[in-house]
């Protein structure tokens, strides 16, 4: 499935991780060992990815439970550690819900390991499908080995029709302020054999326009009952530019990404994050704004690539079907 270490694993006493702030320089994998490793690393990028750090805090959840930590207090701070992307949620939430009925909460962790892994090949099968044609592709931020403990979500299509022998060639965009486009997706891609060009997100539209992408395929941290879907920032830029030069614009993600309790995306929290990361060490006191998602109306989505199918308009039925199947 991938040639490094898995991006989240459980040692029999700690949460393993590859710390994703280190990336290309170098890959390292780091042991959290309380909860409040665990925290600390979600909230610092550490482990990022919506599918990743859902199951980080579900695996970080079922240690605290056996350090004898309180339940309640662990699951909250592990959901206020990242609160846009619902997986996090979702995860803690079914391992808290296990504590209480009496079972062990590490089974359903390590079940929402391997679940990740089947759903995100299902995702990439489908997607191939819907994408045998493209043989082009613009991502955005990185949804792939490092962000799940599979394909990956997005990335997944691509890995799947590079298995298949179709022709592919990827544009990455660098994906600011923390350039997880740059520094992981492009890591990622060119070390599983995958051709991938990196571009500034500056330069989407353009490429976009010059007719040159065949299709934009881009993961999703939420999705409102209505199809509005919250993901990296720069996604909703994408969108726009590729309804305007008529690219279809793809949502893949697994389905604990849907929130039907958020009826569109002005109810989605978007979390903002320190300037200085968007600032780099320049101008330190330089007033900034940096939220780290947008959200991208369901009238600029071709389909949403999911493990039970590729759902399309009208987003409020197929979502909730899709959910109830």
């Amino acid at each position: 499935m991938s040639d490094f270490p898995p991006s989240v694993a459980w040692t029999g006493d700690a949460v393993r991780i590859i710390d994703q702030r280190h990336i290309p320089e170098r890959l390292e994998v780091r042991d959290l060992d309380t909860l409040e490793d665990v925290v600390d690393a979600i909230a610092t990028l550490a482990v990022r990815g919506a599918n990743v750090i859902g199951t980080t805090g579900a695996l970080g959840f079922a240690q605290a439970v056996r350090q004898g930590l309180d339940p309640e207090e662990s699951a909250r701070r592990l959901i206020a550690a990242r609160p846009t992307a619902v997986n996090l949620r979702v995860a803690v939430n079914a391992a808290l819900a296990a504590q209480g009925e009496g079972r062990d909460p590490l089974d359903v962790a390590l079940g929402l390991l391997d679940a990740d892994a089947e759903q995100c090949r299902r995702i990439g099968e489908l997607g191939r499908d819907e994408l045998r044609d493209a043989r082009t592709i613009l991502t955005h931020c990185n949804t792939g080995k490092l962000a799940t403990t599979g394909w990956g979500t997005a990335l997944g299509v691509l890995y799947a029709k590079r298995e298949a022998g179709h022709e592919l060639h990827v544009l990455a965009t660098e994906t600011r302020p923390l350039r997880q486009g740059a520094r992981l997706t492009a890591w990622e891609l060119e070390r599983s054999g995958v051709d991938v060009r990196l571009i500034a997100d500056s330069a989407a539209a353009w490429a976009l326009a010059k007719g040159g992408v065949d299709a934009v395929v881009v993961g999703a941290d939420r999705i409102a009952a209505n199809g509005d879907t919250a993901n990296k920032i720069g996604t909703r830029a994408l969108a726009v530019a590729a309804h305007y030069e008529g690219v279809p614009f793809y949502v893949a993600a697994t389905l604990n990404a849907i929130d039907l309790s958020t009826p569109t995306g002005d109810d989605i929290e978007i979390e903002e994050r320190e300037a200085r990361e968007l600032l780099d060490g320049l101008h330190a006191e330089l007033p900034a704004w940096n939220p780290a998602f947008d959200v991208t109306p369901a009238e600029l989505i071709t389909g949403i690539i999911t493990e039970v199918g590729v759902l399309r308009p009208p987003y409020g039925p197929s979502l909730e079907g899709a959910v109830s199947s």
